[in-house]
């Protein structure tokens, strides 16, 4: 089997700094097509359309033979354009699907994002009809290890790509790659995201002074956020190399980093006692085998009056992450239930205060994301290949698609110790006025 690894982005800090290869494997095998489908491989693909739902698709072959749906009136057309691309995806379309999308061995004619959204909500209709052999055949598998030497490999896998990939389409004000909060339809990217990281600030009740622990702090912008709006001492661990250079930067920069201290280790590590306990999008790679030991990390972190905050995507029931995303794109990744978010708390004897579901502000996100990366593809394109970037443009179709379809939440959750009485009466004050700024 031939193998296509992704061009390393060339990037513009020190050439001397230690990095390991960032790679995207694919199975780029030469295929042959050069003969007509068999009888058994359309009746394959009409049995794959039945056990996914009969989602509003047909399927055009290597010879350009079309397979219609057997119900309704298809709005997307799956190219395939090899015999093995049919096999592949029909044994395994949780892997498949994403391999032969990035590969370019399969073709969508029709807008992506809609296509997997349609996919997701015909699949999820069809799975409580599946046999059990095909539940086991379709499989995604558990995650990789988060442990410690684990856990550093996984995050490098995945940011450190380079911070040219990730300035071509996320917001230019603080470099968020988390959930923005649309207070309003009409926000633009660099509002929304500084909407979140107000609504966050505002639902921790931070007060000038107070200490804030920031477990997995991305590219640095809500220490800096709070630092600078709201006059608090920060500690923000990250194991990063990429995002703490651009961090650290860029408070000494603002003239800030007499206030934050951005420290590149993991989060077990954090010591001491703060005022505030704060992770945003950073619980997805912690791994459910060590939500106890997390608890218990914050309960000795934070003060007796302390408020913490844990934002992070979700599910409405455990379920794996989806193979493919798993093991191309977000290794070691598990979006924890509604009910193992909430183990948290119970085991550290934690007091939950609010809990809100952003899902569709996450959908929104993703949507401006997709709009900036598809504007970007060619860069994409010459700073890795064509491989990656429709790896890419897969996973934030499909994340949206996600989101919008439910199967995927996105939960922003609150607690505090137990005996804590120092609490507002309500959450009146979060609301008294807009989070987001006014458009510049």
């Amino acid at each position: 089997m031939n193998e296509s690894t992704a061009r390393k982005a060339t990037d513009a800090t020190d050439d001397h700094q230690e990095h390991k290869p960032h790679v995207l494997t694919l199975p780029l095998e030469d295929q042959q097509a050069d003969r007509a489908p068999h009888s058994y491989e359309r009746w394959l693909i009409a049995k794959l359309l039945r056990m996914t739902g009969s989602p509003p698709v047909r399927f055009q072959l290597w010879n350009d033979e079309l397979i219609e749906p057997e119900k309704g009136h298809a709005r997307f057309t799956l190219r395939l354009s090899d015999p093995k691309a049919l096999y592949a995806l029909v044994t395994n379309p949780n892997l498949a699907f994403g391999d032969l999308y990035a590969a370019g061995r399969l073709q969508v004619d029709g807008d992506l994002t809609e296509l997997m959204e349609a996919l997701y909500r015909a699949v999820h209709q069809a799975r409580q009809r599946w046999p059990k052999w095909l539940e086991a055949l379709w499989r995604n598998h558990n995650p990789r290890s988060t442990g410690v030497s684990e856990a550093k490999e996984n995050i490098h896998h995945h940011y450190d790509l380079g911070n040219e990939f990730y300035r071509l389409w996320l917001d230019q004000a603080e470099m968020q790659y988390t959930c923005a909060y649309y207070e309003r339809q009409d926000l633009t990217l660099e509002q929304a995201q500084l909407a979140k990281l107000e609504h966050v600030c505002r639902k921790l009740r931070l007060k000038p002074g107070m200490t804030v622990v920031e477990a997995g702090c991305g590219w640095g912008g809500l220490a800096r956020y709070m630092a600078r709006n709201y006059g608090v001492n920060v500690h923000s661990y990250n194991i990063s190399k990429e995002q703490l250079t651009y961090a650290r930067e860029e408070a000494r920069r603002q003239q800030l980093d007499h206030l934050i201290d951005y420290v590149e280790d993991d989060y077990r590590n954090i010591s001491g006692q703060y005022d505030a306990f704060v992770s945003i999008g950073m619980l997805e790679h912690v791994g459910k085998e060590n939500y106890q030991a997390l608890s218990e990390l914050i309960r000795r972190s934070l003060k007796p009056g302390g408020l913490a905050l844990l934002h992070s995507i979700g599910r409405n029931r455990p379920m794996l992450m989806n193979a493919w995303i798993e093991k191309r794109i977000f290794p070691g990744a598990y979006p924890p239930s509604i009910s193992e978010f909430m183990g948290i708390c119970e085991h550290g004897g934690f007091s939950v205060l609010d809990v809100e579901n952003l899902r569709l502000h996450y959908a929104q996100t993703l949507t401006h994301w997709m709009e900036r990366f598809q504007n970007s593809m060619d860069t994409v394109t010459d700073m890795y290949d064509e491989h990656f970037a429709r790896a890419w443009e897969m996973y934030l179709a499909g994340s949206t698609a996600a989101f919008r379809a439910g199967a995927l939440q996105l939960f922003q959750v609150v607690f505090t110790h137990g005996e804590n009485n120092e609490l507002p009466q309500t959450r009146q004050d979060i609301y008294t006025f807009p989070a987001a700024p006014e458009a510049r």
